[in-house]
């Protein structure tokens, strides 16, 4: 991959949990929007807000993971406002041991999103990492909390690279890692794309898990 001229100017969007749960309209996936500005991780935010009884669907987003983590715990490393960090509550009725169910349809409905809002060419290396050009862009990360009498909890956890420049990425990350803006030689709109991704993990869960 040629080395990207992205305009230097940092990215000014911001995410507005309030236009994003508008925009949404009725659905399950974004019924309830958070935005932090910093979390540990967003997997943790939710989990340290969902009770027995909260309804699936409620979506954190963090600007900034202090400690954000991929499979078999490994760091993710999440520039601040440069990508799309979120974690979603799920209460699939599918046993534990399905979990690769859901990592599988988040990492396909990721795919999907950029193939069609960016007219890229996107693969998904098993289990969850998604890439563009020999590069990871995205992954997922899912983990299940066993309840009784009661669906388990899913926290599915989503992270994009979108407007990173290369000096964001580490430099151990370098060689394996790369952005959409990278990719695209220029930024891209995160609001925009976070609502095309909500939506269609939406339709997608619904068609999968709720049909």
């Amino acid at each position: 991959m040629r080395t990207p001229k992205i305009d230097k100017s940092d990215a000014t969007d911001r995410l507005v949990a309030d236009e994003l749960r508008e925009t949404l309209g009725a659905c399950i996936i974004g019924r309830e929007i958070v935005v932090l500005e910093e979390a540990v991780s967003t997997n943790d935010s939710v989990l340290q807000r969902a009770t027995f009884d909260t309804l699936e669907g409620l979506v954190v987003f963090a600007e900034r993971q202090t400690a954000g983590r991929g499979q078999r715990g490994n760091p993710w490393e999440s520039a601040a406002h440069k990508g799309l960090w979120f974690s979603i509550l799920l209460r699939p009725k599918i046993d534990i041991g399905e979990s690769g169910r859901l990592t599988a349809w988040a990492a396909e409905a990721i795919a999907q999103t950029i193939a069609k809002e960016f007219a890229l060419t996107v693969t998904i290396k098993p289990p969850n990492d998604i890439c563009v050009a020999g590069k990871k862009i995205a992954g997922v990360l899912v983990e299940m909390r066993a309840q009784q009498s009661a669906p388990h909890v899913a926290i599915c956890g989503l992270g994009i690279n979108m407007n990173h420049r290369p000096e964001d990425f580490s430099e151990e990350l370098r060689a394996r890692a790369a952005s959409l803006a990278m990719v695209l030689d220029r930024q891209v709109d995160r609001q925009q794309f976070a609502i095309a991704l909500l939506r269609n993990l939406e339709r997608t869960y619904r068609q999968i898990f709720r049909s």
